[in-house]
């Protein structure tokens, strides 16, 4: 049976050694955020993700949820105790503003329950999960009379809340969505269509779900100028607030799925459907990215989330399966044969999850910090700064932190042998589970063409120069600290690699834009390379400095020699990257179509 356990010490590390959270007191919530609270939500998270959240996760994968005649469907036994539990503790309005119920406390602490979440049970997660990405949509882009009269009930976890952009001839090209809306004459819209891979549409966790739909206003200009978004509560309000009757919206099917069995993910039917407009008309989009981004970065976080579960069960496994014997002689005489993590190869694979799983961590953590900054700074200058980062790291921490997650949870599960490939030690399921997430809020490839085509050139490189110098500027101060040098030579050359690539794109990628389409998806991973080795460079800093003071010796060794691994078998592909970057699209365009 997989196990789980959050790593609070990786967590608390990053929050006080590495990033300084103390530093960010002057925000509004972080006043709040002593050591002593940071450290009780940390591990009050994690002993919920330990002991409620995981044991459901095995169990959730093979019963799966139900569709019922009438369109109700249930969710896997034990799941509506699970979510009790996660609501009641108050995890969902964890970092949501105190006037609408929330705690008002950092995001950043949000971030890490959201990787503890993941870690434990990504189906039961995503429910509250994509709750809290409905919230920041209405938070943002809601009216005053909106915010009031869902938010609350969404925060206390009474309601969730669902996004409703695919359709069954659309998911990326959301301009050829087909679902209509017709004012009522009272201010509402009546809304028809269908939409497809509904997380979390219909279950049986709330007593109500709020759907945020894409549609087009009957006589709206076509193509994405002309979408809305509307609020949709699947139980319509009475004026006091009160749940009145049933909204026209039902569940027609739930699919069948590879992964994420305990998570509803639904084909949605709006047969005249009472909403109301969220934003300006025709600007759905605009208010729609607000939520998107907040779940591509927690669709980021499910991608480390699963590497890291996969990882601690494959270590397990290591440390106790005997097969063979040590290179260099037996590490078990007294035993037929030796643990296999006395093996090089298995040290090396992992080895490899280890050092992207704490890199990763630092940069999940730090992008969440940016976030609190861009939100709550009541300095300008500080939210742009803020503001650039997290439109150039969104689908980098998307991008690379999904496809490398499910990557690791393929490598963890190779160390079982074909003990991981049957269902009874549970690390297919990790497989199945991460695969989704480099499909949905986007699939990855398009995370690397938004990088390359929209984010990089964004206010002429802005957030890319002021990323470099950031890097560039950490090396020179710290160019006399020996404890670095084997970090920051390394560092500089994939530094390097990156500028070449970014300067071979200027040239080369508008005159044919193919040569931006064919090293898309090679620069997204070349930068979140450089990115996480810049991140592995300020946690062997750190970890140095807790060393030199005596501090955990043991612990910070295995850090700063996790991170010399990456920085010596991991970093160095960012020559390769470059080198197909550069390469450009001819061969890649070569081929005609009818020749595939």
């Amino acid at each position: 049976m997989p196990s789980y356990k959050a790593p609070v010490e990786e967590v608390l590390f990053l929050l006080n050694d590495v990033f300084g959270i103390e530093r960010y007191n002057t925000l509004p919530g972080f006043a709040d955020a002593t050591p002593d609270v940071v450290e009780a939500v940390v591990g009050e998270g994690a002993k919920l993700c330990e002991e409620v959240l995981a044991p459901l996760n095995r169990a959730g994968d093979v019963e799966g949820c139900t569709r019922h005649p009438d369109g109700r469907v249930t969710t896997p036994k034990g799941f509506k105790a699970g979510y009790d539990a996660y609501a009641g503790g108050g995890w969902m309005g964890l970092s949501m503003p105190a006037e609408y119920g929330g705690q008002g406390l950092p995001h950043a602490l949000n971030s890490v329950i959201q990787e503890f979440v993941s870690g434990a049970n990504l189906a039961l997660g995503m429910y509250p999960g994509l709750t809290q990405g409905a919230m920041a949509a209405l938070l943002v882009h809601g009216t005053e009379q909106q915010k009031r009269a869902y938010l609350p009930k969404m925060i206390d976890g009474t309601w969730t809340g669902t996004m409703n952009l695919t359709e069954p001839h659309c998911g990326t090209d959301l301009g050829l969505l087909k679902t209509k809306a017709v004012p009522n004459g009272d201010g509402s819209y009546a809304l028809t269509g269908t939409k497809i891979f509904i997380s979390a549409g219909e279950h049986d966790l709330s007593e109500n779900i709020i759907h945020l739909v894409l549609a087009r206003i009957e006589g709206a200009p076509a193509g994405t100028k002309g979408i809305s978004l509307f609020v949709v509560p699947k139980i319509l309000l009475n004026p006091d607030g009160s749940p009145g009757g049933r909204n026209g919206v039902a569940c027609g099917s739930i699919e069948h799925k590879m992964g994420i069995h305990g998570n509803a993910t639904c084909v949605m039917n709006y047969d005249g459907a009472t909403g109301w407009l969220v934003g300006e008309a025709n600007r759905g989009l605009n208010a729609m990215f607000v939520m998107m981004n907040e779940a591509r970065l927690a669709v980021g976080i499910q991608g480390l989330g699963q590497s890291e579960v996969a990882y601690q069960n494959a270590v397990a496994y290591a440390r106790d399966r005997l097969q063979g014997r040590a290179l260099t002689g037996a590490a078990a005489p007294d035993k037929p044969a030796d643990p296999i993590i006395v093996h090089p190869d298995v040290r090396r694979a992992l080895m490899g999850i280890r050092a992207f799983n704490e890199a990763a961590r630092a940069l999940v953590l730090w992008t969440a910090l940016q976030s609190d900054v861009a939100h709550r700074s009541d300095d300008p200058a500080a939210r742009q700064a803020a503001d650039d980062h997290m439109g150039l790291m969104t689908p980098v921490v998307k991008g690379v932190l999904t496809d490398r997650g499910f990557a690791n949870a393929v490598e963890a599960q190779q160390m079982f042998g074909g003990h991981g490939y049957v269902e009874e030690w549970g690390m297919s399921q990790f497989v199945r589970d991460a695969r989704i997430a480099q499909i949905y809020e986007g699939a990855n490839g398009i995370q690397a063409m938004d990088l390359v085509g929209r984010k990089l050139p964004r206010d002429g490189g802005r957030a890319m120069m002021r990323f470099l110098s950031e890097v560039e500027a950490f090396s020179r101060e710290n160019a006399d600290d020996e404890a670095l040098k084997p970090f920051l030579a390394p560092l500089a050359k994939s530094l390097g690699h990156l500028q070449q690539a970014t300067m071979w794109l200027m040239q080369n990628a508008m005159a044919r834009p193919d040569n931006a389409g064919a090293g898309a998806t090679d620069y997204m991973h070349l930068m979140g390379l450089v990115a996480m080795g810049y991140m592995w460079a300020r946690i062997a800093k750190a970890a140095a400095a807790r060393k030199a003071a005596g501090h955990a010796v043991a612990r910070m060794d295995a850090r700063l020699a996790t991170g010399r691994f990456y920085v010596e078998r991991v970093l160095p592909e960012t020559a390769t990257r470059l080198a197909r970057i550069s390469a450009g699209a001819d061969a890649v365009m070569a081929v005609p179509a009818d020749m595939f």
